[in-house]
């Protein structure tokens, strides 16, 4: 079969034929009285070798090692490959993800795509003192993409530059809420604890009913930043979660603040009080957890909670009933 001929059916052009045979990678057995190549079956079924394995993404000179050299393994040359690919794929996904967020930002003329990409880039930097400028930099009217700057909250380990990033996403960055939502459900334990960390700092009510939702959360962690962070805006919902927080000892100081907090308005102090005294008739709460529930008592008002620390000053646990007598000489002493 003549070049041509070779061409059509295969796919491959003349000029991509001839440059095979000047590399050596498949040579015309025969050639007619005129000269012309020929290819056998046999060259035809290499030339379909040829791209087979092109296809995989070798290189010419991968392709001649991987017909002719009979030490070769096929195994190591494909795990090359595939690292290759997935490194040429995060490539291009970041790229994407970069044109994504510099159309996100609407620009309007070059100075403006430069001006993204150069926010971008110091999102990113390896320098904390360069992101953190760069998180700061909406204070100069600067702003900043807010799909990049909830990916850079949630990766940012170094606390400061995390709460500049916080403080950029609470000066109203549009769909910043649900988008930090999603890290909520991250398998990575310290991406969820910035999630909601950064909810907890957006006013909007966005935010709030999301915390809400939050209290649900079965990490641990995460239901309590929630429920500190409700307990400051004074919904009462987060009442359970910081009694919870007091029992386990889990940041129990804040949550008995929040709780304090809560108790201003009367209906709550009842409530707070009511759930106190509760977990301290549970028979699983020992005598140190006992101890805390009593310390949060004596800042919530009411005739429950009075009524309770009167009990406790006549518990059987020494520490306990100590305790509680000297809250009750406090509260009494104002």
């Amino acid at each position: 079969m003549l070049i041509g001929e070779v061409a059509r059916r295969s796919g491959v052009s003349a000029r991509m034929l001839r440059h095979y045979e000047s590399l050596g990678l498949v040579r015309p057995t025969g050639r007619t009285d005129g000269g012309y190549r020929e290819y056998t079956d046999e060259d035809i079924r290499r030339i379909f070798h040829i791209e087979s394995l092109r296809s995989l993404g070798l290189s010419l000179r991968e392709v001649g090692r991987a017909l002719d050299d009979p030490g070769f393994t096929p195994s190591e040359l494909v795990d090359d490959l595939i690292r290759q690919t997935r490194e040429r794929l995060a490539a291009e996904t970041e790229l994407l993800t970069r044109l994504h967020r510099i159309g996100a930002a609407e620009p309007t003329g070059w100075e403006d795509v430069l001006r993204t990409v150069a926010l971008l880039q110091g999102l990113g930097s390896k320098s904390a003192g360069t992101r953190q400028r760069t998180a700061l930099s909406s204070a100069r009217g600067e702003p900043l993409p807010v799909e990049a700057l909830v990916e850079a909250a949630l990766g940012e380990s170094d606390p400061i530059v995390a709460g500049a990033l916080r403080w950029a996403l609470a000066r109203g960055a549009e769909g910043g809420p649900a988008l930090l939502a999603k890290g909520l459900d991250s398998p990575a334990a310290e991406v969820r604890e910035r999630a909601v960390r950064s909810l907890a700092e957006l006013p909007d009510e966005e935010a709030t009913a999301l915390l809400r939702e939050t209290l649900a959360h079965p990490d641990t962690v995460v239901r309590g930043h929630a429920a500190l962070a409700l307990g400051a805006r004074g919904v009462a919902e987060a009442v359970p979660t910081l009694i919870d927080m007091i029992v386990e000892e889990t940041n129990d100081v804040d949550a008995a603040d929040a709780l304090s907090a809560l108790a201003g308005d009367p209906a709550s102090a009842d409530e707070i009080a009511a759930g106190l005294v509760e977990r301290l008739a549970h028979a699983a709460a020992g005598a140190p957890a006992r101890r805390r529930l009593a310390q949060a008592l004596a800042e919530i008002p009411g005739a429950t909670a009075a009524g309770a620390l009167v009990e406790l000053a006549r518990d059987e646990d020494r520490s306990v009933a100590l305790t509680a007598t000297y809250i009750v000489e406090l509260r009494e002493g104002r």
